[in-house]
């Protein structure tokens, strides 16, 4: 599903334009990555939340010339489901 179509069904499910519900998507995005980039959570009870994991440095290696190459420290973006969305993703059709 890409974005507009994100859009698309949040304009029709809430009865409103597309330029307002893509605002919204555009604005709880926003939320999001602000809110991670200063280290915190965003947890949507029944949904799952959003979080930041460090990575610790390592070593690797150059795919094309096999030379080992360090890998820097970094901060990875996380999203974990939470119960509900797994039990509905695993809930069996009948």
């Amino acid at each position: 599903m890409t974005k507009e179509q994100i859009v698309a069904k949040i304009a029709k499910e809430a009865g409103i334009s597309k330029k307002a519900a893509g605002l919204s998507l555009n604005t709880f995005v926003g939320t999001v990555t602000t809110e991670l980039k200063k280290g915190g959570r965003v947890p949507l009870v029944g949904f799952g939340t959003f979080l930041v994991r460090k990575a610790k440095a390592r070593m690797g290696r150059n795919p094309q010339t096999g030379k080992a190459i360090r890998i820097p420290a970094s901060k990875r973006p996380v999203f974990k489901a939470g119960k509900s969305l797994k039990d509905a993703v695993n809930r069996k059709r009948r």
